[in-house]
């Protein structure tokens, strides 16, 4: 992509943004050759490295539920800061998910349990893989559980309990995720802003192919196939201009709802006039 982009419109002073999928050491050395500038997301584990930033009470609000601040890189590297980013609706997301996979895991071995008290469960081996199911079920909140099984004379026992440890650590983390970036003159405030650029890119495509019906292209010609996408992209124009429109009336920027009102809006048929056939 890097090679196409720059072959095609030359090595401009751009900055790339990724998601966290493509953070790998090979593509983070092909961004620092020739000091290209980038934004690219972290994998959650990363946030480990930042447990005592995230306690500390020095964010920057940059609005109502979001808060950021700028940390350096772990490694003490110079040439790379992080961005800690905490959403209050990720959060409360998040924590709904863990507790619904919570609740799921420890039913698991509830089941496990009494299945092992009536005799159904005779080895520990048997018990033990179907925990192993079970964790890899329920991953995300995996860390949490400490798990025994014992097993004496014929009879198989399973236990488990909360970490309190891992506990606090997720309750902590929920709702946090962490960026990094080789731009050091920018505010965390701007970085967050250009990053978050990507997903309205990608709000862009789902609605080119969703709302738009971009695709499926059932056309056999190419010159029909270019024909079906300009017409997608000129209704996408026109979805962004409505959206501006809702934004400028105080209506948000989410044409959708405006488009879904519309279509209830329907023609009264006329009033059928009677006639008296004595007339």
């Amino acid at each position: 992509m890097i090679n196409t982009m720059e072959t095609r419109y030359g090595k401009a002073d751009r900055i790339w943004i990724m998601d966290r999928g493509m953070v790998s050491p090979e593509n983070l050395q092909l961004l620092r050759q020739e000091q290209r500038r980038y934004i690219i997301g972290t994998p959650k584990s990363q946030l480990t490295h930042f447990e005592t930033e995230l306690q500390q009470a020095d964010w920057q609000k940059i609005r109502d539920g979001l808060e950021v601040k700028i940390c350096a890189a772990p490694d003490g590297a110079a040439d790379e800061i992080f961005i800690l980013c905490r959403s209050t609706a990720r959060q409360a997301k998040e924590q709904a998910i863990h507790e619904r996979f919570r609740e799921r895991l420890e039913t698991g071995l509830q089941r496990l349990q009494k299945s092992c008290a009536s005799g159904r469960v005779k080895e520990a081996q048997t018990a033990e893989r179907r925990i192993g199911r079970l964790l890899e079920q329920n991953s995300r909140v995996a860390a949490l559980f400490k798990i025994t099984v014992t097993a004496d004379n014929g009879a198989v026992q399973v236990n488990w309990s909360i970490q309190d440890q891992q506990k606090t650590w997720a309750q902590l983390s929920e709702g946090c995720y962490a960026l990094r970036s080789n731009i050091k003159t920018w505010t965390a405030e701007e970085l967050w802003q250009a990053y978050i650029q990507l997903t309205e890119a990608e709000a862009a495509f789902r609605i080119q192919k969703n709302d738009l019906k971009l695709r499926p292209v059932w056309h056999q010609k190419e010159k029909r196939v270019q024909a079906h996408i300009f017409v997608c992209f000129l209704a996408f124009v026109l979805w962004k201009c409505l959206g501006q429109l809702c934004k400028q009336a105080g209506l948000g920027n989410e044409p959708r709802k405006v488009i879904q009102e519309l279509q209830q809006l329907k023609l009264k048929p006329p009033a059928r006039l009677a006639f008296n056939a004595n007339l």
